[in-house]
């Protein structure tokens, strides 16, 4: 229903207001695909106010939970076969398995801190897989992973007004550039990383 609601306001915000609408639209579609700091960092570089920055953010990340969570714990039960995506469910089990560990030592508080710090990979998505996989009832696996990203959301929005401006000198898209060249090094360290693995085994 939220993911609906969202593609509907998307199709009246086109439109009423096509250019803030594909300006919000760019937002939502960098944060599923590269994270929260590329989605927030280019709405604030458009001139959007905090309200819709963190509202839409906060909306996006708890669609994706809603939706992926489910999927995946329904796929492990072999309730359902999602063929369309099985690769993304095995990366996403994958990555969660790596911190899995780390995470179960510590229980809901590990898993609330996964979640909020901003490293590559320790997302809403992958920290409810950890949740299921240390054995959390989902209450308590939806409750911490949500509450830990809208904590996320809340000192990213703080984080990206002081570096807006301390950047404000080199341009509005400074600090969108910015969090993009750390995304990119990420990214290329994470897959040098799973090739040589590859290599060695």
């Amino acid at each position: 229903m939220l993911a609906w609601l969202l593609v509907i306001a998307l199709g009246i915000g086109w439109l009423v207001e096509p250019e803030w609408t594909l300006v919000f639209a760019a937002m939502t579609g960098l944060n599923l695909l590269i994270g929260r700091a590329a989605g927030m960092s280019f709405g604030y570089a458009n001139g959007l106010d905090h309200l819709v920055v963190i509202g839409s953010n906060v909306l996006v990340e708890t669609i994706q939970v809603l939706v992926i969570y489910p999927l995946f714990v329904l796929s492990w039960r072999n309730l359902v076969d999602v063929r369309r995506l099985h690769r993304f469910l095995v990366q996403m089990r994958r990555s969660a398995e790596a911190s899995q560990a780390q995470v179960a030592r510590y229980g809901m508080v590990g898993l609330f801190v996964f979640v909020f710090l901003p490293f590559w990979m320790t997302g809403p998505v992958v920290g409810s897989v950890i949740g299921f996989l240390i054995g959390l009832k989902a209450r308590q696996n939806l409750s911490t992973v949500l509450a830990a990203t809208y904590v996320a959301i809340g000192v990213w929005a703080v984080a990206f007004e002081q570096l807006n401006e301390l950047l404000a000198a080199y341009g509005r898209y400074a600090a969108f550039a910015t969090v993009l060249a750390f995304a990119a090094l990420a990214i290329a360290v994470t897959r040098f990383g799973r090739s040589r693995r590859g290599t060695v085994e």
